[in-house]
């Protein structure tokens, strides 16, 4: 997802609980380098283990 900035864009990332809709690691990025969305990922794995089952939304792009 883009967001409008003052600066510009931004791009965000979030990974999302299936189940507890919580929100876990996000990121945002100015550039559109993908290494911040996995080092969301990463980051989510590591704390809260492998899910049982796991979805991606790539967005508009």
């Amino acid at each position: 997802m883009y967001i409008a900035m003052s600066s510009g864009l931004v791009c965000l990332t979030v990974v999302i609980g299936w189940y507890s809709r919580k929100i876990m690691p996000w990121r945002l990025s100015n550039s559109r380098d993908i290494s911040f969305c996995v080092d969301a990922l990463e980051d989510a794995l590591h704390c809260y283990g492998k899910p049982d089952i796991f979805n991606t939304d790539q967005g508009s792009q």
